[in-house]
């Protein structure tokens, strides 16, 4: 009944989106919770805070950690989702208000006496580089600034410093806000689609002719100038919160000019200025000057670097195919005929048939790795397509870690079901021992993931870092490992027990065969593979490093999604290669040299996870940054591993699987 209501509604959503001449579709459609607030002449607006943050050091800190002005109702949390709250995001409520195209200029507060260690702590903040991020409609706040080797170029950064440490060594804080809202009037009345839009049983579709719409405004951005003033006494004297007063000191809010030093035992007053703009930039557009990336031809470059490299293995891999493999089947078909004498002048690979498909060493290991590389790998692929499709909106702060949660929770499934037909596989078609393989798939990577995380909240936790999980959401977090990931890890176990293993196209020997002697180890061919894969992603391994820890926007996951698809193709074609390799030195031991053929890139990102560390985080302050910073990137690390490990033994498995199919034996 439920289903047929919600069916009814959407027909009558998109039939009356079609049929009615007043209303565009591909102007009325928005994504669930995108939709745009229009605001009145007059109408209230509040400016939200989040944490605090700063590049040098990797612990957030919530705003009112510092000395400043509260709201005179409280300070109040606004709801966030999983993902903010995993982020260390903190949002909270700001005595920030002001009314819809009401340019003013008010007083905020005059805080008491600091005392030496709150002078102390503003001094320590302003040292590391701590930004101040207000939000307004979802949008943060963006601060201009010129660039000091190009005086034509302006910088746009997010947020603005709590304060400054002028050359006297004296520390200032920004205690004036010049703030500018740019605003689009609706022309043509509000959309009652809209309405519609924002609510869930469609109850407020009345009509649509727009003739009561009252047009109004939305926010398609907020700038702001921070300036250190040091207010006249008589200026502030007996000044309540917003009230309007001018003063001589903040007029031109000159950043280059401080005021406000910060002292102990000396009281703090803040001010802020608003100022509205209209804007020809629609509402569904306000986001570009934030997702806005440079560097588009570097995207483009690597993109063609990694096609030149997937073009070269695909052409090996051709080769190996189309020629050496053809050649090698015919010399080998016809060792029972006329050249049965030149049997012995025959080596290579096919002498090694009856031992291609022996079990490896810790088989246990080796499936329960390929499972969550696996689940990995379609976690990322899925996040990834749903962010280049744009349902992952930057408005929704916290959506994108949110999906990966989720999505790496679900396929729990694929990690079961493709670590107990590996299992299965390896054995010959016996099944005796899954349930050990499916629990430990279920456990292995996520324990190791789970064990860093809890080490490392731990430590936020006692730095007081809004970073730290709070208590019940870590809670959730493992009930959700053992509640939901855990048990779809073992019914996609439980569903690969029943299903029929893949049989091996020849026997296998009961005895082993010796392998020869070789000049060179072969695991200096694996760790040598390793950077073909490097090669192909590394560029946009810059990117997002830079967007993780650097705090620069990342957006271009169209290029990530085309990039992704790039590794994938040079993992396989590297580790069939070298796959190949192998066999023809008579060396049937393939299973893990294939999987780390690929997954040797792991290697490569931790190196230039320590080269970026050294040479673009130098000014990364405290142990306990590093310590964050480590964690996660051996994680990161890990993670890649498995992910590009399972890609590479997954495609020398069906070579082997191919080129053994076709030998005929007696």
């Amino acid at each position: 009944m439920a289903s047929l209501s919600t069916s009814t509604v959407i027909c009558t959503i998109l039939f009356i989106l079609f049929v009615h001449p007043d209303i565009s579709p591909a102007t009325a459609f928005y994504l669930p919770g995108s939709y745009p607030h229009r605001y009145l002449d007059g109408e209230a607006l509040a400016a939200k805070v989040n944490s605090l943050t700063s590049a040098s050091s990797k612990l957030p800190f919530p705003y009112y950690s510092l000395p400043f002005c509260a709201p005179q109702d409280g300070v109040n949390r606004a709801a966030e989702s999983l993902g903010e709250l995993l982020l260390g995001d903190r949002i909270e409520t700001s005595p920030y208000r002001f009314s819809m195209f009401k340019n003013t200029s008010a007083f905020l507060c005059r805080t008491d006496p600091v005392s030496p260690a709150a002078a102390d702590l503003i001094k320590s903040r302003i040292n590391d580089a701590y930004h101040v991020n207000l939000l307004l409609d979802t949008l943060p706040v963006v601060r201009y600034v010129r660039n000091p080797i190009a005086p034509d170029v302006l910088l746009r950064s997010t947020g603005f410093p709590v304060g400054v440490r002028a050359d006297d060594g004296e520390h200032y804080v920004y205690n004036h806000l010049k703030l500018t809202v740019l605003v689009n009037k609706q022309k043509n009345g509000t959309s009652k689609v809209e309405a519609l839009m924002a609510t869930a049983d469609a109850a407020e579709l009345v009509s649509f002719s727009g003739k009561d719409g009252g047009g109004g405004y939305t926010v398609v951005g907020f700038e702001v100038v921070p300036c250190s003033v040091d207010h006249e006494e008589a200026a502030i004297k007996d000044k309540k919160m917003y009230d309007e007063f001018s003063s001589k000191a903040a007029a031109g809010c000159d950043p280059s000019i401080v005021g406000m030093r910060v002292q102990a035992n000396r009281p703090l007053a803040f001010s802020y200025e608003v100022a509205f703009m209209e804007s020809t930039v629609e509402w569904p557009s306000r986001w570009d000057a934030y997702l806005e990336m440079g560097g588009a031809q570097v995207h483009w470059f690597s993109i063609l670097n990694s096609i030149v490299v997937v073009a070269f293995l695909a052409a090996i891999v051709l080769v190996i195919l189309l020629r050496t493999v053809r050649r090698d089947l015919a010399q080998y078909e016809q060792l029972g005929s006329e050249a049965a004498p030149h049997a012995d002048d025959i080596a290579g690979w096919k002498l090694v048939a009856g031992d291609a498909f022996r079990e490896p060493g810790n088989p246990v290991l080796l499936c329960v790795m390929v499972g969550d590389g696996v689940r990995i790998l379609g976690m990322g692929v899925v996040t990834i397509l749903f962010a280049a499709l744009g349902f992952m909106s930057p408005a929704s702060r916290g959506t994108l870690v949110t999906g990966m949660l989720c999505f790496y929770l679900i396929l729990g499934v694929a990690a079961g079901y493709t670590s107990v037909r590996l299992w299965k596989t390896v054995r010959h078609g016996d099944s005796a021992g899954w349930k050990s393989v499916a629990w430990l798939a279920s456990f292995v990577f996520p324990g190791i993931g789970f064990t860093v995380f809890t080490a490392l909240n731990c430590v936020l936790w006692y730095n007081g870092s809004t970073g730290a999980v709070p208590f019940v959401l870590f809670v959730v977090v493992i009930l959700l490992w053992f509640f939901v990931s855990v048990p779809l890890t073992l019914v996609g176990g439980l569903a690969a027990s029943r299903v029929h293993h893949v049989e091996y196209p020849v026997k296998t020997n009961k005895i082993a065969r010796q392998v020869p002697a070789a000049q060179c180890s072969p695991w200096l061919f694996v760790a040598v593979a390793g950077t073909l894969p490097f090669g192909t992603l590394f560029i946009e391994l810059f990117f997002i490093m830079s967007s993780l820890w650097l705090g620069r926007v990342y957006y271009v996951f169209g290029f990530l999604l085309v990039v992704l698809g790039l590794l994938v193709a040079v993992c396989a074609e590297v580790s069939v290669v070298l796959t190949y390799m192998g066999l023809c030195v008579e060396d049937w031991r393939w299973w893990w040299r294939s999987f780390f053929a690929s997954g040797s890139v792991a290697a490569y990102i931790l190196g230039y996870a320590v080269y970026y560390l050294v040479f673009d985080l130098h000014s990364l302050s405290g142990p306990v940054s590093a310590a964050i910073y480590v964690g996660y990137s051996i994680l990161m690390a890990l993670a890649v591993m498995l992910a590009t490990g399972a890609v590479g033994l997954g495609a020398s498995f069906w070579f082997v699987y191919f080129i053994f199919s076709t030998v005929k034996l007696d």
